[in-house]
């Protein structure tokens, strides 16, 4: 099995999926910013919603569509330059007059079009200008490596870079395809982050099969990052899978090779959305180690991560274990401080709740790499956590202080 990134070249392309990208206007850069897939009849989907209880529009309506279809998707549509988030019944009834008018133009029923937005708070969507541009993009619609790299860029806000990974495993004579797509640097934190993940495979499998393999998937990879602490209000991974491989998730084998691929489809988009951060200029590698089990290594992992005196110290390659070690402190868990130590790079830097001799200089080149590996141990357990985080920069600062203006 393959496992992929960028560049465009090496998109794989699942079967039963077209995409197409346009401009609507809503972005001031004047920038694509209205997305669109088309999926085969027979789709089948499940997705993963943040935990944030202040929810846009479109989580409400999709949520609500993938009940009332049973898990059943023809098309997304994903607007960004606006979140259609706090903005009451209007906001509600915007995005689903987006969804009508597309469905009117792909002849399909409304409940099949699951609408996603991404982009700034408590701003009316122009609901106008989005169903004046459908027509266009349902005429650009097309299963093509461009028609993907179209549909990746009109996504992103804040995003550097698209963001793409895909995966392809055979079984018996038949190939399955797993194509991801995401969108995210700012608010990233577990359950979820400001972050807009589609995966498209051509397995045949059930919605309740998709959502127990995506809900665990999602524990493993986009719920072990965080870049800022923060939860967004839109944040959705949805999946999506057309059948048309001929390969059926009910096959054993292919079960076991879908969900690895899936596993490492989602790490890689993971991966690139936290060194994508905003502002980020170094990423860390954290593991919670000797913890009683992983719920407990998960509390204190996102208690260093968000620290913003450890994250300030990151930011200047300082290597400050006391920071580290207080924040382990405070995270809530009954530790033993003469159990703890810590690792930064290829040196304890801190042993049994103290200082130890280490080399600052070589600790301090460590932290300045743009990745580096800090190792927690608790001395309570077995359990492990492999949490990705980064530093927090001025530039950081910069691009949130003026985000709306």
């Amino acid at each position: 099995m393959k496992v992929r990134g960028l560049p465009y070249k090496n998109i794989c392309l699942p079967e039963g999926f077209s995409f197409a990208a346009a401009r609507a206007g809503i972005k001031a850069s004047g920038r694509p910013d209205l997305a669109l897939v088309e999926a085969s009849p027979g789709t089948t989907a499940a997705a993963v919603f943040t935990k944030n209880r202040v929810v846009a529009a479109p989580l409400e309506v999709g949520r609500a569509s993938l009940a009332a279809t049973r898990g059943r998707v023809r098309a997304v549509i994903v607007n960004s330059g606006n979140a259609n988030c706090a903005t009451g019944k209007a906001g509600m009834q915007a995005c689903q007059n987006v969804c009508r008018e597309l469905a009117r133009l792909l002849r399909v029923h409304a409940n099949e079009v699951f609408p996603s937005s991404t982009g700034i708070i408590g701003i009316p969507l122009p609901v106008e200008k989005i169903v004046s541009t459908l027509p266009e993009l349902t005429a650009e619609r097309s299963a093509t490596k461009q028609g993907i790299a179209d549909f990746a860029r009109a996504i992103m806000t804040t995003d550097t870079r698209p963001k793409l990974a895909c995966a392809t495993f055979r079984s018996g004579k038949s190939a399955v395809n797993l194509l991801g797509v995401a969108k995210g640097a700012g608010m990233i934190h577990p359950h979820l982050a400001t972050m807009l993940v589609y995966v498209f495979t051509d397995i045949a499998a059930s919605p309740a099969d998709l959502k127990l393999l995506l809900t665990n998937c999602c524990q493993q990879t986009f719920n072990c990052i965080s870049i800022d602490g923060d939860t967004s209000t839109n944040d959705t991974v949805l999946l999506l899978a057309s059948g048309r491989s001929g390969v059926s998730l009910e096959r054993p084998s292919a079960r076991k090779d879908f969900s690895d691929a899936l596993l490492r489809v989602c790490q890689s988009l993971a991966e690139q959305i936290v060194f994508d951060g905003e502002g980020v200029k170094h990423v860390i590698h954290l593991s919670v180690e000797q913890a009683r089990n992983r719920k407990e290594a998960g509390q204190v992992a996102q208690t260093v991560a968000h620290s913003l005196l450890v994250k300030t110290a990151w930011a200047g390659a300082d290597p400050n274990w006391g920071r580290i070690l207080a924040a382990v402190g405070r995270s809530g868990i009954a530790l033993d401080p003469a159990r703890v130590s810590i690792q930064i790079g290829d040196q304890i830097v801190c042993r049994g709740g103290m200082g130890c001799a280490f080399d600052q200089k070589r600790a301090h080149r460590a932290l300045a790499q743009p990745r580096c590996e800090i190792r927690i141990f608790l001395g309570r357990g077995r359990a492990t956590i492999r949490f990705l985080t980064t530093d927090l920069t001025a530039e950081y600062v910069r691009i949130n202080a003026d985000y709306s203006t």
